[in-house]
């Protein structure tokens, strides 16, 4: 029970970060920068940060993917719900790797090239790497709130009915 409830512990404090990270950024951040600084100098700065952040988030999703590994390899039967927390903890995790390793990157270089976006070739392209980008950080939000709601299930389930699921 210790184990289990130290891993959710740390899980759940990578989630924190990661899950307000996007937040912060896609609500706040993003949209004062890209409002109140002028190009290219928003879209430079906010490709710094981005890229940064995508650190972040590849190393919260790395801890807690580890975590699940852990409880798996801590010897307790998993319930239905801890399976289906790794499957959305896997998936919010594939979320940001691609992200971070791919698409980020992807617009970095066509930002760094002079592209604008939906301008030309290249702007078209960033344009869509973008709506991707947006696409990976809801699917994250939504992913990890999913991922709290089946930690606080896991946790508020009596110890007998999880040897019973």
């Amino acid at each position: 029970m210790l184990v289990r409830r130290v891993l959710a512990t740390v899980a759940l404090l990578a989630v924190a970060v990661w899950l307000g990270g996007l937040a912060a950024l896609g609500a706040v951040a993003a949209p004062v920068v890209f409002s109140m600084v002028s190009w290219p100098s928003s879209a430079d700065a906010m490709t710094i940060v981005f890229r940064r952040f995508d650190a972040v988030a590849m190393a919260c999703a790395a801890i807690v993917l580890a975590t699940e590994a852990a409880r798996a390899v801590a010897g307790a039967r998993p319930t239905r719900v801890d399976r289906v927390r790794a499957v959305v903890s896997l998936l919010a995790a594939g979320a940001a790797v691609l992200e971070g390793a791919r698409i980020s990157p992807r617009i970095a270089a066509l930002h760094a090239a002079g592209a604008i976006r939906g301008v030309g070739g290249p702007g078209l392209d960033l344009a869509r790497l973008h709506d991707q980008a947006e696409w990976c950080g809801k699917a994250e939000l939504l992913l990890l709130s999913v991922v709290v709601v089946l930690h606080v299930v896991s946790l508020s389930t009596p110890a007998a009915a999880r040897r019973t699921v």
